[in-house]
């Protein structure tokens, strides 16, 4: 015989999530008691946290649950438009704090340089994200945007969209990376050609095409060092 669900309110008052927190700090919260208070309420017949759980277990991990878009949140039993607003609000938070860290102008003067603010990013997603970051004339980073995202296997992008992106910043230069979300960074004949076009665009407008990253689980390739572009 199945056992019934624990709700919240059976918790013990010093073992839930918030009072958790309040007492130990929030290091000492598992992602779904994290999520969970960030749910804030569960429904009659679960938790806060069993509803986390189960959404932890459909994303097939805390890095996952990063490129899980709003409707996808919502798919899961008991989180609704403001639950799943509320989670990709607090996931995006996380994000740019991440992304945040650096006080001193970052300088790209090498594909690792490049490859170091954008492997954490990328590396996890479950979809082909497209990134520009554009930069100045001394190589400090003025800006960073995603311009695709593409399907399991593919990302399109036009360099229309990559050399308007740059114009609208006034960048001198620009180095482009995307992820393989199958972890093996190595460049597919579609990456190269991209790549060229890129490079042949970029001489037209006077906006340098720096290097191609691809991201992999782990490891990257520069379409530069490998003298592919």
């Amino acid at each position: 015989m199945e056992s019934p669900t624990l709700l919240l309110r059976d918790i013990p008052h010093d073992e839930r999530p918030r009072e958790r927190m309040m007492q130990y700090g929030a290091s000492a919260l598992s992602h779904a008691e994290l999520l969970a208070i960030l749910l804030r309420t569960g429904t009659r017949q679960e938790s806060a946290v069993h509803i986390a759980q189960r959404l932890l277990n459909e994303a097939g991990g805390i890095r996952q649950l990063v490129d899980f878009s709003i409707d996808e949140i919502k798919q899961i039993k008991g989180i609704g438009n403001v639950k799943a607003v509320q989670l990709k609000a607090g996931i995006e938070l996380g994000r740019r704090l991440a992304a945040s860290r650096h006080v001193e102008p970052i300088i790209i003067r090498s594909p690792h340089d490049a490859a170091e603010l954008l492997s954490e990013q990328l590396r996890y997603l479950q979809k082909e994200h497209f990134v520009c970051v554009f930069l100045n004339t001394k190589n400090h980073v003025i800006a960073q945007e995603t311009l695709s995202m593409g399907s399991l296997n593919s990302s399109i992008v036009h360099p229309r969209e990559v050399f308007r992106a740059a114009i609208k910043c006034s960048s001198a230069s620009l180095v482009c990376a995307h992820n393989h979300p199958s972890g093996d960074p190595t460049p597919s004949p579609e990456d190269i050609s991209l790549t060229a076009r890129l490079v042949e665009a970029g001489q037209i407008v006077g906006i340098d095409v720096l290097d191609h990253l691809i991201i992999g689980d782990g490891s990257f390739v520069s379409l530069k060092e490998r003298g592919l572009m």
